[in-house]
């Protein structure tokens, strides 16, 4: 099939460019058309553009679908099943115009599975890389409830407030991440290209250099000669520690330090409990039966070391414990939470308390978000000062002495 490279506009009226496969030009118009694409110029793509097409292909066959492509998903679902379409004429048309290629291999297969005689939320089963447990609960449940479309949409917000969770998490990293970075970049260029010129001008006028002067040049020294094996250390132990946090007790260990981490690691916890309290409100608010909703959730928490304490919940309300009383057992929640998971409990509002507890922690992971920078900067502040204070005593200490001698 030939290949033809686009321009056209957006809805927003942003010009976009790309390469699509297709029998005719007009094919090419009319699947960008279908996307709310208005086409400028088609042509037929050439032989570099082919070979380009191909790496980008093989790139995209890769990429598992992100969050992004699960909401847009659920939210053409909901619209589809909301307006009456069959189902198999709803996941024909997401087929043709869904851009992830794994995604789209895996709706074909589900397509085809339905065409069998397969229901719905089984044929999601069978690609549980693609869609995530809670994904396969609820569509069962609106299989079952025949409210298929409210499911899809209340997937869609939940993974809305998943995504939004998790860019918060990423800002709390981002600002200590590159402070740290960039000390460390400090100290390299310091040790390998300042501390050099000072300690060959000491060592030309036989200067007798305080401790803090030899520190600063044997540190350098050291530097400099072992350079290469350190940046081949600091690499290994960086692919060791990815390589090792892919394992299960690997990853069990990361996720609990993660959770320990001074000042981030209680935003961090906050967070998963925000996202623990919400999946589970969502799932039992569905009626998905209460043991089921936990297994899901501890999925859906992503992080090892709490999705263990979940799983030691379901099992103390499996052996006829309350929520509240393995709750509090399991030594996540405040003495402010456990009560409303009490009051949900005896008023039967278990999963409107559970969206309450959400909330409670999003604004507090929301606010802490906010003064992360205030909280950072005295500690970023006291390492500089220690940092300027060395050096400076280091550097000008033995120049006065110099000065003086002369």
């Amino acid at each position: 099939m030939p290949s033809y490279a686009y321009r056209a506009r957006d809805a927003n009226g942003e010009l976009v460019e790309g390469i699509i496969e297709a029998s005719t030009p007009k094919d090419v118009a009319s699947h960008l058309l279908n996307n709310n694409i208005t086409p400028i110029d088609i042509d037929k793509a050439s032989a570099s553009d082919d070979r380009g097409l191909d790496l980008n292909r093989l790139l995209e066959r890769r990429k598992s679908p992100d969050l992004m492509d699960l909401i847009l998903f659920c939210r053409q679902m909901y619209t589809l099943t909301k307006s009456g379409v069959p189902m198999i004429s709803a996941l024909t048309g997401l087929i043709e115009t869904t851009r992830n290629y794994r995604l789209v291999a895996a709706l074909k297969e589900v397509l085809k599975d339905l065409e069998s005689g397969q229901d719905l939320s089984s044929a999601f089963a069978e690609h549980a890389d693609i869609f995530p447990g809670l994904f396969i609960s609820m569509v069962r449940v609106g299989e079952n409830t025949g409210r298929l479309d409210e499911s899809f949409m209340r997937l869609a917000m939940h993974y809305e407030r998943e995504k939004d969770t998790r860019e918060r998490i990423k800002t709390a990293f981002r600002y200590p991440t590159f402070v740290f970075i960039a000390i460390a970049i400090a100290i390299g260029v310091i040790n390998i290209l300042v501390i050099p010129v000072f300690a060959s001008m000491f060592e030309r006028a036989n200067a007798d250099l305080p401790w803090q002067t030899r520190l600063l040049v044997n540190l350098s020294d050291f530097f400099v000669a072992t350079w290469p094996m350190i940046l081949g250390a600091c690499v290994v132990a960086v692919v060791g520690l990815r390589q090792y946090i892919k394992t299960r007790p690997g990853r069990y260990r990361w996720d609990r330090f993660k959770l320990n981490i001074p000042i981030i690691g209680d935003i961090i916890n906050r967070a998963t409990l925000a996202r623990f309290s919400r999946t589970l409100s969502m799932a039992m608010s569905s009626g998905v039966p209460v043991l089921n909703a936990f297994q899901v959730v501890a999925s859906a928490v992503d992080n090892s070391y709490i999705e263990k304490a979940v799983l030691d919940m379901r099992g103390g309300i499996e052996r006829g414990d309350s929520i509240t009383l393995t709750a509090r057992r399991s030594g996540m929640f405040t003495p402010l939470v456990l009560q409303m998971l009490s009051v949900g409990e005896e008023t039967g509002r278990i999963d409107t308390l559970l969206t309450e507890v959400a909330e409670f922690y999003e604004r507090e992971v929301d606010y802490d978000i906010k003064n992360l920078s205030s909280a950072i900067e005295p500690i970023v502040i006291v390492m500089i000062g220690i940092m300027v204070t060395i050096l400076a005593l280091g550097v000008f200490l033995p120049m006065w002495d110099l000065s003086t001698t002369l």
